[in-house]
């Protein structure tokens, strides 16, 4: 849906199961910012503008496969997001990917990641003595 702020009519795009059931997105198409809720959230780093992407990985991997549910809607999500016009990715929790480089290399990413039920199979079995 898309809601009138003012003169800017900003998108609200569905973004369910990452990590919510029910969740959105919000993307400013004046400003080209697609604010993301947990998706892209980074912990334990001392910065709050992504430099180094490759490094960067470490500080958002351990989240994204524990609770993401799996890749399909990963892979769901960027595509659909690939349509838009990006200059920022920017989540609520951790650095922020300040380019449309950064952007496009987290999209990148995350569609590629396994999460969640994906990768369960070393979880899910008794533990020995």
């Amino acid at each position: 849906m898309n809601i009138q702020l003012g003169e800017v009519e900003l998108k609200i795009i569905p973004a369910h199961f990452l990590h919510s059931a029910g969740n959105f997105q919000v993307y400013d198409p004046v400003s080209k910012i697609l604010y993301t809720g947990d998706l892209g959230a980074s912990l334990e780093m001392d910065y709050f503008i992504v430099e180094d992407f490759d490094n960067h990985i470490q500080y958002m991997e351990p989240f994204h496969k524990r609770y993401i549910p799996c890749g399909r809607v990963l892979k769901l999500w960027a595509d659909m997001v690939k349509e838009l016009d990006i200059n920022m990715i920017v989540p609520q929790h951790g650095a922020i990917f300040n380019t449309p480089e950064l952007s496009r290399r987290f999209i990148e990413w995350i569609e590629s990641i396994s999460c969640g039920i994906d990768i369960m199979e070393d979880i899910y079995r008794i533990p020995r003595v």
